[in-house]
Parts: structure tokens; sequence; C-alpha cells
């Protein structure tokens, strides 16, 4: 294990300690880590849909990655040399406030297009449209659902099963339909609904923990 996994995997030891009920996925959430984390080495990034209050977490997930969470994330030194060349002075306002993101995309935030799209297809399909006009082979698709049998989220991991992109699950109960359709399935130990987002929030804020370590801690 390289010293910036080391960093990671600490921070998997903690989420640990202070919910010991996700020793049952320890394993699936480390390998969920090293895919995303795979993925932005090779130039993709991560593409998130979840159904009902899992949309929600879709769009807190993006809030995390895109701009600090608990580590500084200067700009690159190569942006910041052009910027200085320029415009000068001017150069300190974006490399004071700017920070570098983890691209990622939240499929349930885009308003325009899912009115659209539904007003003329099935609704049920449009994560998978989402998918078919953002994903790359390079990206990871990440899909949220309590019960794995919303059939939005399963249609997107159909989709990306197709397209070559890689998918991970995350989800509760028996892992429901998703749990075959997704190359990985995070099941975490509750068959209750609420429960199982209790126990998501702390598996993504880890996960989101992990990527910015090995990026930038």
């Amino acid at each position: 294990m390289t010293v910036q996994e080391e960093k990671s995997y600490k921070e998997l030891e903690i989420l640990l300690e202070r919910y010991p009920v996700l020793k049952a996925v320890q394993e699936e959430v480390w390998k969920a880590f090293l895919c995303m984390r795979d993925s932005y080495e090779r130039g993709g990034k991560l593409l998130l849909c979840g159904n009902g209050g899992s949309a929600a977490d879709s769009d807190h997930i993006v809030g995390e990655l895109m701009k600090a969470f608990c580590a500084k994330r200067k700009i690159k030194p190569e942006l910041q040399s052009r910027l200085q060349a320029l415009y000068g002075e001017e150069a300190e306002y974006f490399t004071k406030h700017l920070e570098q993101g983890l691209p990622a995309i939240s499929f349930s935030s885009q308003t325009a297009l899912h009115t659209a799209f539904s007003n003329d297809q099935d609704e049920a399909l449009f994560y998978a449209q989402c998918l078919l006009g953002y994903g790359k082979k390079e990206d990871v698709l990440l899909g949220i659902s309590t019960s794995g049998n919303a059939k939005n989220v399963g249609y997107a991991l159909k989709l990306a099963k197709a397209m070559g992109v890689k998918s991970i699950l995350l989800t509760g109960k028996d892992g429901g339909a998703g749990k075959d359709l997704a190359d990985l399935s995070i099941i975490v130990p509750s068959g209750e609904t609420y429960q199982i987002q209790e126990l998501h929030l702390p598996i993504y804020h880890c996960l989101c923990l992990m990527l910015e370590q090995y990026f930038f801690g």
C-alpha cells in the first residue's frame, strides 16, 4: 500500500470506529474508493443518480468533491502561472479563492433536461439518457437506491454495462435487482429505508474524504 493509500485507508478505519455496523461493508467501501480513484487517474469523472431522498444524496456528494471538503486544494501551479501571465496582479484573486475539484455530475440536478426528456419519453429512462450524454469509459456511475429496485437507477446501471462504464450501487436490504446489475454493490446492513439512508451518508462522506486525502492530502 502506498503512502497515499494508507492515508485514505485511515479515513476508512475512522469510519468503522464511529460506525461499527459498517464493518460488514468494509471491503466494498475500499473497492469503491479504488474504483473511483482509478477513474480520476484516467481522467474520468463520477456520475451520480439516486431515487427520492437518494437524489439529494447525489447532489450532496457533488458538493463535497467539486470543492475543498476537509483539505486545502490549491489550483495547479501551471494554471497559476498561466493566470499570472494573462492577468498579472488580478491572478491572485483566482488563486486565493478557487479550489481544485474532483469532477462529478449529479443527474438529479439536470432540471431543464429532465422536464424536456420526460415530456417526450419514458421518464424512467432519464438517468440512462444522462449517462448516454455524459458517460465515457473512463467514468464511474454511482447509483443510490435504498431498495436497489428503483427503475430509473436500474436502467442507468444496465446502460452502463452496455457502454463499458464501471458502476457502483449504494443500497440496503438485500440489494434488490440492482445488485446483479452493478459491478460493485455496497449493501448496508439494514432493512428500514430511513436507517439505510442514515448509513449511506457516513459511507459517501468517507469516500469523499478518502479521495481528497489521496489526491490532495
